[in-house]
């Protein structure tokens, strides 16, 4: 890869993107270690809260070796930690990256994933002159699956029966973004 990817610090009107900082620790595990946030996620609720430490430190080691960025998620109006929103897996040479996003129960409806994910978003294909971001999401997590219809996403296809959730064998939707098919936030979706 190439090398140092600095973690952007990106503002929207209502919300900061920054680097993980130690003391967010005990907010991200509060995070990902409640079994309704995570009721569709491939991996169960974390029980030890080293698994925060361990996930600022792999934040940390992703940009650090190029391979993307993670940022946290803050409102600007009290500085409330959210959740966060990151590319991994981002290829210079295929210029791509994989999205992913976790938020608080308490900030479900207010559009902050889609505009955390639109500012990210804009960074990426600006910054890192992408040509496609893919994103999964569990096919009964429609939520989620709006979230990324709203960002100009496409579903591609369904992993069918692809990982594991709470036990249960699931389907996951693929979602693709090209350069090409990006719009502007306040243009409405093209009809079909």
């Amino acid at each position: 890869m190439s090398g140092l990817l600095p973690t952007p610090s990106l503002h929207t009107a209502r919300l900061r993107l920054r680097a993980f900082e130690d003391a967010d620790a005990d907010d991200l595990f509060a995070l990902h270690s409640s079994a309704h946030v995570l009721r569709y996620w491939d991996a169960p609720p974390w029980s030890e809260p080293v698994r925060a430490e361990r996930f600022i430190a792999a934040c940390r080691r992703m940009a650090q070796e190029g391979t993307g960025a993670r940022p946290a998620v803050e409102r600007v109006s009290d500085g409330a930690f959210i959740g966060w929103c990151g590319l991994s897996g981002w290829n210079p040479h295929h210029r791509s990256a994989s999205l992913g996003y976790c938020f608080d129960d308490a900030a479900w409806g207010h559009g902050y994933a889609t505009e955390a994910a639109r500012a990210l978003l804009r960074w990426a294909f600006d910054t890192l002159d992408l040509n496609r971001v893919q994103a999964e999401t569990d096919t009964r997590n429609l939520a989620s699956a709006r979230v990324l219809e709203k960002l100009g996403f496409v579903r591609e296809g369904t992993l069918r029966e692809n990982c594991v959730v709470n036990g249960d064998v699931s389907d996951s939707w693929v979602y693709g973004l090209l350069r090409r098919d990006r719009r502007p936030p306040s243009e409405p979706a093209p009809t079909r």
